[in-house]
């Protein structure tokens, strides 16, 4: 034990000190390598904090007509990279059809042979509810600034962002991916739902478009946000990794597009670009997020 047991983190090492007491080292790697997925399972995979939870949240109101009987999305929906760590048995019967799970793989490395939900999002927007989330929970509110964080999470060579983005959008006509942007997300809401629907092959009539429609908004999500604050990961990182209890790990917050614009220094902000046009631009042919979501919205 260390004398950063019992406190939250105050730099980023320190994160990184405290997130690796959660689990074993290949608790991951034997989670993804031991999944089977079946043909008409719904792998729901986008970046984090890049939509995941709110298509968890669509999908399970999908198929169960609206069941909200959990204490945390990701029992219902269960995240296959953590299973082992928390103990999840991804073959356990679910409470609908088709079965779904969650996921932040890269097209690469996620089990192959499933239908596939990805949405991408804007990186600066991510960033900025990446570190809202990160903060009251791993680390301690003010120790860290953004700059710092992204430093640490992003704009270094070692984040999956970028390389997540590139190997799905490659993938973008591929039959078995369903790809949105969150942007599009929010301004279609309703169409949104339509095409998630069709693509896990969920019959929709009007009661459970409208049902869905209200159980994904902000708002109801907002009013049951302890039913999204990640409580499995949270345990966890209470009882191995020793974090104060009552951590803020609330996932649903303001949602919106465009929120970096108000709290990214610039130089932040031109650090990411930066690292689109290193890594994302040359693999895409796209000098920047807007125009590929763009595209995206266009096809």
């Amino acid at each position: 034990m260390t004398d950063t047991i019992g406190r939250r983190a105050r730099s980023m090492a320190e994160m990184g000190e405290i997130m690796g007491r959660m689990g074993a080292p290949d608790d991951a790697p034997l989670s993804i390598a031991g999944f089977r997925p079946r043909p008409t399972d719904v792998i729901i995979t986008p970046f984090g904090k890049c939509g995941t939870t709110w298509l968890q949240q669509t999908f399970h109101t999908l198929r169960t007509r609206g069941d909200m009987d959990f204490q945390d999305i990701s029992q219902v929906v269960p995240w296959i990279e953590t299973s082992r760590m928390l103990g999840v048995d991804l073959e356990a019967p679910q409470r609908g059809e088709p079965r779904g799970f969650k996921s932040h793989l890269s097209y690469d490395a996620v089990p192959k042979g499933a239908k596939y939900v990805v949405a991408l999002r804007e990186p600066k927007d991510a960033m900025v509810s990446m570190f809202r989330f990160m903060e009251g929970w791993f680390l301690e509110p003010g120790a860290v600034s953004l700059g710092e964080f992204a430093a640490g999470r992003m704009v270094g060579g070692g984040s999956d962002y970028w390389n997540h983005l590139v190997s799905w959008w490659a993938q973008r006509d591929n039959p078995s991916v369903l790809m949105f942007s969150y942007e599009q997300m929010v301004a279609d809401p309703e169409g949104s739902v339509r095409r998630l629907a069709g693509f896990c092959g969920i019959p929709l009539d009007d009661e459970l478009l409208a049902l869905t429609l209200e159980h994904s908004s902000i708002d109801f999500m907002l009013a049951h946000k302890d039913r999204f604050d990640d409580l499995l990961m949270r345990q966890v990182s209470e009882e191995k990794a020793g974090l104060p209890p009552g951590s803020d790990s609330a996932k649903v917050r303001k949602g919106g597009v465009g929120g970096h614009k108000a709290e990214m220094p610039p130089e932040v902000a031109a650090a990411l670009d930066a690292r689109w046009a290193q890594t994302v631009a040359p693999a895409t042919g796209f000098a920047d997020y807007a125009a590929l979501e763009a595209a995206l919205r266009a096809r």
